[in-house]
């Protein structure tokens, strides 16, 4: 018998899609069929099961196991059986018409399509499964209490659910490795970070040294550029940040990810223009909150278009090169701009944005291998099916050499990048500047193993710095926006658990490393190491940061097997927090529920 529910809790269980909540969509038909799930069964070898669903909810709501769950009940432990009705009554509250615009996007449809396949076909059924389990989604989202396990099962139109167990067990165990995998190597991250710590601790006096962590004391003025780049016809929104210095002030460029838009990173603008940086933050128009809106309204085909694994280091490159023509001859800047000395900072694809500015190069090689549909179709790496577009790029210029680099870039830092496939090994060994990777925890957009954990001991260069924070997700590190631009209502289910601390953590990080590396002012070297980080970490979500990370100890973390207990990485008892991670909690509820009666 094999047991899911321990391992289940664990950092991956948000699953925090921007693609998931948005605001002033237009009203979608909802089919509430007439015909509902009584029964579940499955069949596995000589063994048939099943279970009425009046059983499993009264379960649910009185905590009372009647005689048909009796006969099953030898088979769970107090501990899963707690689980189960955890998982049968917890709520989304959700609209119905996110569900089903959520549910009409690639990845809404990627993750029917894997849940779909443990549900047995039945030429009797009204509605292929497919779009039955769509169909059963949007109509549960409506009911008052929420969309619930209970409410899609007696949504789903038909009578009797027939659960494909073999399949099933498959997918639990996908789901199992990705979960064992990501916390042991996080775990490896953690301890290795406590010893470079300790080497370090004595020689270190943080107390006496500046907080980093508060505003600077440059004033700073701001501006909104209008760029337009008419070669690829992009108008490059880019607001900047100018402190008042007497000299030219070093000069950052911000990379926001996908859906979102400048304003989603004054906060770190601010910060770093405070200690005297000039920072500029583009809106890149192929992949902002512009063209999320265009895709939740059903005005665009996707999130982003393929060019834009070009066009967004191009973008950069294009306002790093107006910027050093008005510095030189125009009124604007006047000479308060030291492009000679420039760092980058992205998140999510942003996070790619820098990394390629940085010289890491496309991998066309990797993603042929990686995007093949029989390895698609046993992947949870959300982020792969973005990866994969990029593909189109080396069809439609076959071999075109993309080396997006800029030799003014001197240092960057990629918050939750997505990298391995699209990069690759071979293209992040090529980086030979002074390179932060940021990974979080409960990323299940870039799952920090594969998109950040991995690839950084792919990094050749000798200064490089893994940073995880332990407890956020994909989208802590983005800050408010301007509310009239954010399409999907970002908000704390989707965010997670105190935003603001991995905020302070991000200024905090940024600063002395932009300092170091792209200033050389080697005050500020000090604060890069793994004390530094244990020294501002506080619960509930912690910091840690190590300088090296071989190949050889994440293959001996992922081969050693956890002990009891030892998991460094804790759940919250209400992580299931929107709406499409628990899509995957409702497929591997109903597997527990067909593997363990």
């Amino acid at each position: 018998m094999i047991s899911l529910f321990g391992n289940w809790a664990s950092p991956l269980k948000k699953f925090p899609l921007s693609l998931v909540l948005s605001v002033l969509l237009p009203t979608l038909g909802i089919n509430n069929s007439v015909i509902a799930a009584e029964r579940i069964h499955a069949s596995y070898s000589a063994l048939d099961f099943a279970i009425s669903v009046n059983s499993l909810e009264n379960y649910a709501k009185t905590g009372v196991i009647d005689k048909e769950l009796a006969t099953y009940q030898q088979y769970l432990s107090p501990t899963q059986l707690a689980e189960l009705k955890r998982i049968l009554r917890t709520p989304v509250k959700v609209s119905p018409v996110v569900v089903a615009q959520f549910l009409h996007t690639p990845q809404g449809e990627f993750l029917l399509r894997r849940l779909a396949q443990v549900i047995q076909d039945k030429p009797s059924q009204p509605q292929p499964k497919f779009d039955a389990l769509r169909s059963a989604l949007i109509s549960a989202s409506a009911e008052p209490e929420g969309l619930t396990l209970l409410n899609l099962l007696r949504k789903y139109p038909t009578r009797i659910l027939d659960i494909d167990l073999a399949h099933s067990l498959g997918i639990a165990a996908e789901l199992e490795k990705l979960v064992h995998e990501t916390s042991q190597a996080i775990a490896t991250v953690t301890k290795k970070s406590d010893i470079e710590a300790t080497i370090t601790q004595a020689a270190t006096k943080f107390a006496k040294l500046p907080d980093l962590r508060r505003p600077g004391k440059f004033k700073l003025q701001t501006k909104t550029l209008k760029l337009f780049d008419a070669t690829r016809g992009r108008l490059l929104l880019t607001d900047i940040y100018l402190p008042n210095l007497k000299s030219p002030a070093p000069v950052i460029v911000i990379s926001h990810g996908l859906g979102t838009d400048s304003s989603n990173f004054q906060y770190l603008a601010t910060h770093l223009a405070s200690h005297g940086f000039a920072v500029a933050v583009p809106t890149h128009p192929g992949s902002n909150t512009q063209q999320l809106r265009s895709l939740l309204n059903k005005q665009a085909g996707e999130a982003a278009q393929p060019n834009e694994f070009r066009d967004r280091p191009l973008d950069v490159k294009y306002i790093l090169d107006q910027l050093e023509k008005n510095n030189q001859s125009g009124s604007q800047f006047k000479g308060r701009l030291n492009l000679q000395q420039v760092g980058v900072f992205g998140q999510s694809l942003g996070g790619y944005t820098a990394l390629a500015l940085a010289g890491a190069k496309i991998n066309f090689e990797q993603l042929q291998q990686d995007c093949q549909p029989q390895a698609l179709q046993s992947t949870w790496n959300m982020s792969l099916l973005l990866q994969c577009r990029a593909l189109t790029l080396d069809n439609n210029n076959p071999g075109q050499e993309d080396n997006l680099q800029d030799s003014r870039v001197k240092a960057a830092i990629a918050v939750n990048p997505i990298t391995s496939s699209i990069f690759g090994k071979a293209g992040l060994s090529q980086v030979r500047i002074p390179v932060m990777v940021v990974g979080s925890s409960d990323d299940t957009v870039a799952p920090a193993l594969y998109e950040q954990i991995l690839p950084f001991s792919w990094l050749a260069n000798s200064h490089k710095y893994l940073v995880m924070l332990v407890g956020a997700t994909h989208f802590s590190a983005i800050g408010n926006g301007n509310i009239a631009n954010q399409p999907t209502g970002l908000h704390s289910q989707v965010i997670g658990d105190h935003p603001a601390q991995a905020r302070q953590y991000i200024n905090a990080l940024s600063l002395p490393f932009f300092q170091t590396h792209v200033v050389n002012a080697t005050q500020y070297t000090p604060y890069l190491n793994a004390t530094y980080a244990k020294a501002i970490s506080t619960q509930p979500l912690s910091l840690s940061l190590v300088k090296s990370l071989s190949i050889n100890e994440l293959i001996q973390a992922l081969n050693a097997d956890l002990k009891a207990g030892k998991a460094t990485n804790k759940a919250s008892s209400n992580s299931i927090v929107n709406f499409g991670f628990w899509m995957l909690d409702i497929g591997v509820a109903l597997l527990h529920v067909m593997i363990f009666l």
